[in-house]
């Protein structure tokens, strides 16, 4: 299965469709059990006699495999939230316990990411694209922070302080409330930020020329 946030150290990743998974392989070992009985208790899960519906087996176990270390090709199942909890629902004691609360939080941090990952494409989606090319394991603040230096330094105020301001919906995007010098200034400003993303690694350096740079545009155009 293609990652659009490769897994961490818990197996947990972002698909390309910006749903949280977990790959079956960190479950059984982190749970310390053998992977083939846990494909065994997947499979019992998702088995049409089980009582658990077709769509929810298929939208939550998605069927994927690794090469193991004779170079053979084997099944795994990459798990989302609810199909992870299905599963590990039936593992009890005090380890175990310890495991699902640990998956759930590390679950929160990715949907968190995930979130912040989509707003940052839909606004500033050259951006968004170079911060991963720059990034080997991006973290949620290497979009959110560059984000919020462009549309501070073109409407003094992060998206979140704008919406306050403005009475706008928590997550909505601020683009459709902004005037058309702002959306230009900010897609300009986005453009120049891609080349400096990797000619200054500095974040308040690399604000500082974009400052400069619209500065000088404004001007212009006066």
């Amino acid at each position: 299965m293609k990652e659009l946030i490769p897994k961490d150290q818990y197996g947990i990743f972002a698909d390309t469709k910006d749903t949280a998974r977990v790959d079956s392989l960190f479950v059984a070992d982190f749970f310390e059990k053998e992977h083939k009985n846990v494909l065994r208790d997947i499979s019992k899960m998702t088995d049409p006699q089980s009582g658990l519906s077709e769509e929810f087996a298929r939208l939550n176990f998605e069927p994927t495999s690794y090469t193991d270390g004779c170079n053979r090709k084997q099944k795994a199942y990459a798990m989302t939230r609810d199909g992870f909890t299905m599963l590990v629902m039936g593992y009890t004691g005090q380890k175990a316990m310890h495991f699902k609360e640990m998956y759930i939080k590390r679950f929160n941090e990715m949907e968190q990411f995930i979130k912040t990952l989509v707003s940052a494409r839909k606004e500033f989606p050259l951006l968004t694209e170079n911060i991963k090319l720059l990034h080997e394991n991006p973290k949620p603040y290497h979009f959110s922070n560059e984000c919020d230096m462009l549309n501070r330094i073109v409407t003094g105020m992060s998206a979140k302080q704008f919406r306050l301001a403005n009475n706008i919906e928590k997550g909505k995007s601020i683009r459709p409330y902004l005037s058309d010098e702002q959306i230009n200034m900010l897609e300009t400003l986005q453009k120049v930020d891609v080349g400096l993303l990797v000619a200054v690694p500095d974040y308040e350096q690399r604000k500082r020329y974009l400052e400069w740079y619209m500065e000088k545009l404004n001007k212009k155009v006066i």
